[in-house]
């Protein structure tokens, strides 16, 4: 298969045969709107690939999208409380920044070398070959804008006490 991460320059047709797709007009378009916004829900993909292909409906974009990662071109990342994402880097084990404030999404490499988050205290027999780590935070613009209160994270919650309870 051609890899969009190590093939940069091949054009959408080329990646989508090399997936062993057929290509159409919508396809090609799915692909080139992931590569001007990696990080993508589905909708935003929607709607610069009408731009382009107006009869595209958003059902064949999800089609597509949904052919795309079982195919291998692309990944879907589902931060905590957010729409699922697509982008087209896969198969090189990098992980996300996810903005608490915005919900800016950045990709951050995994360490090179010896990929230590590929080894789990205990694989319990799996054997691993992907690790999808996803780091929350502020975004530098979130940071300076917003107040010096402290954020939650998706798996935090604060719930109140039952009534009655201390």
């Amino acid at each position: 298969m051609v890899s969009p991460a190590s093939h940069p320059e091949a054009d959408a047709a080329t990646l989508i045969r090399g997936a062993g797709l057929r290509v159409t007009d919508s396809r090609r378009a799915v692909v080139d709107a992931l590569r001007a916004q990696p990080h993508s829900s589905a909708d935003a993909v929607f709607q610069r690939v009408a731009a382009s292909v107006p009869q595209t409906s958003l059902q064949s974009v999800y089609n597509a999208l949904g052919d795309f990662a079982d195919a291998g071109l692309v990944r879907r990342i589902e931060p905590a409380g957010r729409p699922g994402l697509f982008e087209l880097r896969v198969d090189d084990n990098h992980h996300h920044l996810v903005c608490t404030g915005c919900g800016a999404v950045e990709d951050v490499d995994c360490s090179v070398g010896h990929a230590p988050c590929l080894t789990p205290s205990d694989a319990h027999g799996f054997a691993i070959h992907t690790a999808e780590v996803t780091y929350w935070g502020l975004c530098a613009d979130c940071a300076t804008t917003q107040t010096a209160t402290p954020q939650t994270t998706p798996e935090q919650t604060t719930e109140a006490p039952e009534e009655g309870s201390p």
